[in-house]
């Protein structure tokens, strides 16, 4: 994707103006290496996620940049400064945790002001702040609840107004929504976007979830055994994923293998035994090569099969259907036996129903498909 940018031993940190870089960290716990030789540039401002599964070395980083973890090998830069070797409390960086980690026995103000009064703040500056950051993140009239008065939503905003109110540089988010209920969190990421950026710090978060990845981050960087596999926008890492790990883990996706026959300047003709594909733009390969194609549920149209066209298209069989509000998900059955998921948009109330068993013909343009190396 072409963001994922190395420094070169021949470019010192003062001639770019990037704000966190992590150069080459590497991590090892024994034989295991979790994360493994990894290389990012962050900008100023920024909201970055780093997105994958359990275990595939995401909070592993995060620790390292927080500085619980010491890398192997490598080196952390914030704002032109080496910050590798220092311990996390000589770091200009807040973590805030699943958990959050609040108080019991302290209010929400005397959550907000801890790490002030721990780093001897004068007490008419930590009143100024702490009241700035609980209008911020809207908790000015519960300053006097202890934290299990308040709703999951209000103690992760709690959380948050700590961790801003020391006015880090770097704002680092391990799982910070996965405390909350589905709706809840849906609500949250939007707040808490806004509220990161009102402050204008730059953030990196963890996340296994994809959505809030989607919905939260400017860029998006998916983890794999402790490599990077593809770095970019939302829109890039879905809409042109660089392989078959990515895209079947960043939305929902159908992946067809065949093999390239038709291989021309502008289009490309990939044969499979669902249909022939014809992709509307040249392709890196060869004839006869082995690819993947990736199609994703929503790009999919369904028809009656009379409808039919030679290319981007297939008879196919509706086997089930789940209807979820906005869009119905169906899953057809192909004649040779694969099936197909397509995902058509609820746009009218009252839209003519397919029913299961019912025969179609599913079809897409020429431009919905990503080619994949197998």
């Amino acid at each position: 994707m072409g963001d994922v940018r190395q420094l070169s031993h021949h470019q010192s940190v003062a001639e770019t103006p990037v704000y966190l870089r992590i150069d080459h960290i590497t991590k090892r716990f024994g034989e295991t290496v979790a994360v493994n030789d990894v290389s990012l540039d962050i900008d100023r401002g920024e909201i970055f996620a780093l997105l994958g599964s359990s275990g595939c070395g995401k909070s592993t980083l995060l620790r390292v940049l927080s500085g619980f973890e010491t890398p192997t090998s490598g080196r952390v830069w914030l704002d032109g400064k080496d910050v590798t070797d220092l311990p996390p409390y000589e770091r200009p960086m807040n973590m805030m945790f699943q958990s959050y980690a609040l108080f019991p026995h302290l209010n929400v103000w005397e959550n907000v002001a801890f790490g002030l009064k721990r780093d001897g703040v004068a007490k008419a500056e930590i009143a100024q702040r702490v009241e700035d950051i609980l209008q911020l993140v809207q908790l000015q009239k519960f300053t006097k609840r202890s934290p299990h008065q308040l709703s999951g939503g209000q103690q992760q905003r709690v959380a948050l107004a700590r961790s801003l109110v020391k006015r880090p540089q770097l704002l680092l988010l391990d799982e910070p929504l996965g405390a909350l209920d589905k709706k809840l969190r849906e609500e949250t990421q939007v707040e808490l976007v806004n509220i990161i950026k009102q402050v204008g710090v730059t953030c990196v978060m963890v996340t296994h979830d994809q959505d809030e990845a989607m919905t939260m981050a400017d860029r998006i960087a998916v983890m794999s055994e402790g490599r990077f596999l593809q770095v970019g926008t939302p829109g890039e890492v879905y809409e042109y994923p660089n392989c078959r790990f990515v895209a079947g883990f960043v939305g929902n996706v159908n992946l067809l293998d065949g093999e390239i026959s038709e291989d021309e300047a502008d289009h490309a003709v990939i044969s499979s035994e669902v249909c022939n594909f014809r992709v509307g733009h040249g392709i890196s390969g060869h004839l006869g090569m082995q690819v993947t194609v990736a199609l994703r549920p929503e790009k999919i149209h369904l028809s009656p099969k009379d409808n039919a066209s030679a290319q981007n298209g297939v008879a196919c069989t509706v086997e089930s259907l789940s209807y979820f509000g906005s869009y119905t998900s169906y899953n057809l059955r192909l004649v040779n036996g694969a099936s197909l998921q397509a995902w058509v948009t609820n746009t009218e109330r009252h839209h003519e129903n397919i029913e299961i068993g019912q025969q179609l013909w599913a079809h897409w343009h020429d431009n919905a498909m990503v080619v994949l190396n197998r």
